[in-house]
């Protein structure tokens, strides 16, 4: 539902066409200190009015702005076109011609829908679009972590493809096309969040499908452009749906507004349909079985890419739309469907990822997985599961960009991705460890984020569906076996080897340490998120949906039990950094393996005299919870319920 409120059009329209002005003028620039130049102010330009937007009143109308909203109606008309036709033609000369079906299935259907409303056509009804934009307190949660974190994550690109380049020569330089997507992206991410109109937020779901592909190809490798073609291939399906979606609502009901679509929610009959088919192309945005695939082939592409796109903002698109749909899919078996696909590809992909040794895998399992968590709380519905959901998208956001930006940085300085060559990271690399432990830790132990969360998702599912809260358990303990001895791996000392970090660039750092703190200031934070943003924009919604709001949250003592918990869990950061102080002075012995040690080494003397090779390794699980014999399963699962979930809106309609 949209909320009425004093921030004016303009203001929005200039969070949305600024960063793609940017972009455009990065396209030029070749110089990497004037890049710097231009991006630094600018990120903080956003950052800042993402924080304005904070104190913006929630009382009154938006100002009314034609001429901008206008203009805005024919540069979406002018765009969609030329990207549908930059598509067709790229996937035509490369043989892609699956691709070029989709594109041509949504593109000319929607792109006539919109010249007939501008021109008229007859036959074809005029639909006034009142709002074309809406702000609430949703919005505006999903506005800070686009402008926060994505802004930070595009500093931190500065340095890390100033690295990449030097390190990878067998690459063209495409740094000037690398920034221009990555700013055209933020835009399009806040035309995502800011619109009303279900053709504008179409537009910009588009603009974030080929960032997607074109960001994916970076390198031109053959496995770089495989994956980003299948990449584009199931956010295309999904593009599908989303148009279906605007037919349905304009044909039937007369209007493509968001917040008319809400309105109508109590007559079924109207807006499933249209519902369902959102929040379809929500779960192939998002990565959820049996459309993952496309997000793990995405590791391919230049850690900031993977940090931005496919863990923080893109990804949150997906669940960003079932969430607003939430309140049509409560108490129908279609919402229900949809909770047990999100949960199934949680159950699947935390298995999946215990197998995993490539820490670019571990984190990209881990985002389905907990996005599959958000996916089955929109599928759910209820007050208590939305607040759950919105609470996991502020965690995931903050403790994943962190994770895999200090992933990218670890990388470059040890020459690999193995979680296996991690070991002794805090003799190494003690800044680095830290913030990987605080982004481990903000992933499952308490009270950090995701587990507040996973508590407030348990009690929605319980009060819903018991079974839902069985496959959360079996789920969570996945999850547990992962990050546990991942953990383990950084915070275990064999070694006395030291590496300096001084290598990482200004740049890195100065992402690095505010999402660090993020991780930890959110949850201490996050009961007054809840009462603040989350709390009155699910009273708004769900009262005017559906005439009445249950109240939401985990209660004052379960609150203060969370403070306590986070208190004595910043002891482990602490002693890291107590211990990162002290160990210039610290002496490291070597380990004692039952007096058999061969002198300044770490092998010893086994039977018969025999020197052997002491070393330690994580168990992977390779034969049960392996790619080859869980994926086929976790696909099978969920094409069925896709199934069900079709046949079920098909009987409902009629």
């Amino acid at each position: 539902m949209k909320e009425r409120c004093d921030v004016n059009l303009s203001v929005l329209l200039l969070f949305i066409v600024a960063p793609a002005a940017i972009g455009a003028l990065l396209l030029l620039v070749k110089n990497s200190t004037l890049r710097k130049v231009i991006v630094y102010p600018v990120s903080l330009a956003i950052i800042a009015g993402s924080v304005w937007l904070l104190f913006a009143r929630f009382n009154g109308g938006p100002a009314h702005d034609f001429w901008g909203i206008e203009a805005m109606n024919w540069l979406t008309l002018l765009f969609g076109g030329v990207i549908a036709l930059y598509l067709l033609i790229r996937s035509l000369m490369e043989k892609r011609w699956l691709v070029s079906v989709f594109v041509l299935v949504q593109a000319v259907p929607i792109l006539f829908l919109e010249i007939a409303n501008h021109f008229g056509v007859k036959g074809v009804p005029h639909v006034l679009i009142e709002n074309c934009l809406a702000f609430d307190r949703f919005s505006l949660i999903m506005a800070l972590i686009i402008g926060i974190i994505g802004t930070l994550i595009c500093v931190y690109a500065l340095g890390y493809m100033d690295e990449f380049t030097h390190h990878h020569h067998e690459f063209k330089d495409k740094r000037r096309s690398f920034f221009f997507i990555l700013f055209v992206f933020i835009g399009a991410m806040f035309g995502i969040v800011f619109s009303n109109s279900l053709l504008w937020m179409y537009f910009f779901w588009e603009v974030t499908t080929l960032s997607s592909f074109l960001l994916i190809r970076y390198t031109g490798t053959e496995e770089a452009v495989k994956n980003a073609y299948r990449a584009l291939l199931f956010n295309l399906i999904g593009g599908v749906a989303f148009a279906g979606a605007i037919y349905w609502m304009y044909f039937s009901t007369g209007t493509i507004e968001l917040d008319k679509m809400l309105i109508l929610a109590p007559q079924k009959s109207l807006v499933l349909i249209p519902a369902v088919l959102l929040a379809f192309a929500g779960m192939t945005k998002s990565a959820q079985m049996p459309f993952s695939g496309w997000l793990l082939g995405a590791m391919v592409a230049p850690t900031p890419v993977s940090a931005l796109l496919h863990s923080s903002t893109m990804v949150k698109a997906g669940v960003f739309i079932i969430i607003k749909m939430a309140p049509i899919l409560v108490n129908t078996y279609a919402g229900m469907i949809i909770a047990f696909i999100g949960m199934a590809t949680f159950l699947f992909t935390s298995l999946l990822a215990i197998s995993q040794r490539n820490a670019k895998r571990v984190l990209a399992y881990s985002t389905i997985a907990n996005l599959g968590l958000i996916v089955a709380c929109g599928g759910v519905g209820t007050e208590q599961a939305v607040w759950a959901a919105i609470l996991l998208i502020i965690f995931h956001a903050v403790a994943k960009g962190l994770l895999f930006i200090s992933v990218g940085t670890i990388e470059h300085r040890i020459g690999s991705r193995d979680i296996e060559d991690m070991q002794s990271l805090v003799v190494k690399m003690p800044v680095l460890a830290i913030f990987m432990v605080v982004g481990i830790a903000g992933m499952f132990l308490a009270p950090f984020g995701m587990l507040i969360s996973k508590w407030a998702v348990l009690k929605a599912f319980v009060d819903t569906n018991p079974v839902l809260a069985v496959i959360l358990a079996f789920g969570s303990a996945a999850t547990l076996f992962f990050w546990a001895k991942w953990l383990g791996r950084i915070i275990g000392i064999t070694k006395a080897e030291r590496k300096g970090e001084e290598s990482v660039s200004i740049h890195e750092w100065i992402s690095l340490y505010p999402l660090a703190l993020g991780t930890v200031a959110v949850t201490a934070i996050f009961p007054l998120i809840s009462k603040a943003l989350i709390e009155p924009w699910i009273a708004q919604v769900y009262l005017q949906v559906l005439g009445n709001a249950k109240p939401v949250g985990l209660g004052e003592s379960n609150v203060m039990i969370m403070l306590i918990m986070l208190v004595l869990m910043l002891v482990m950061p602490i002693g890291l950094l107590y211990y990162r102080a002290s160990r210039k002075n610290a002496k490291l012995s070597e380990m004692y393996l039952a007096g058999a040690n061969v002198h300044g080494s770490e092998k010893y003397l086994g039977s018969i005299g025999v020197v052997q090779q002491n070393e330690t390794k994580n168990y992977y699980l390779e034969n049960y919870v392996g790619e080859k014999r869980l994926f086929p399963a976790a696909v099978t699962t969920a094409i069925v319920l896709l199934a069900i979930l079709t046949g079920v809106s098909a009987i409902w309609r009629n």
